[in-house]
């Protein structure tokens, strides 16, 4: 089966492909407590990013069902963004997620001090 064959079909594939992008696990971890707006989110990550990065990121989980933008019709402009109720589903991916990425900082942790 060829590689183009597998997405939609092999869940790690199409995992992997739905979750492209350096920051898409950490946006979706900001926001599974509820909408967030757009720069809020920018002030919530861990490293300076453009404007353009997070919004192409951000259209991008969009794209893929991950998100749902909601933009209100105000002055100043207000658009927030929440987990799509696929991207809820994704809330316990990422608790598990942090259990292993607390134990791999263990284990690192432990490596260091070998």
């Amino acid at each position: 089966m060829a590689k183009k064959e597998l997405f939609g079909r092999c869940p790690y594939v199409t995992a992997q492909k739905v979750l492209t992008g350096k920051w898409s696990m950490y946006l979706l971890y900001l926001l599974s407590n509820g909408p967030v707006r757009f720069n809020e989110l920018q002030r919530r990550m861990p490293e300076e990013m453009t404007h353009t990065t997070l919004s192409r990121q951000l259209k991008a989980l969009e794209q893929e069902g991950l998100i749902v933008r909601r933009e209100y019709q105000q002055i100043p402009p207000k658009v927030e963004y929440s987990l799509s109720e696929i991207g809820e589903k994704f809330k316990s991916v990422l608790a598990e997620l942090e259990l292993w990425g607390e134990e791999y900082i263990r284990y690192l942790n432990t490596k260091k001090l070998s």
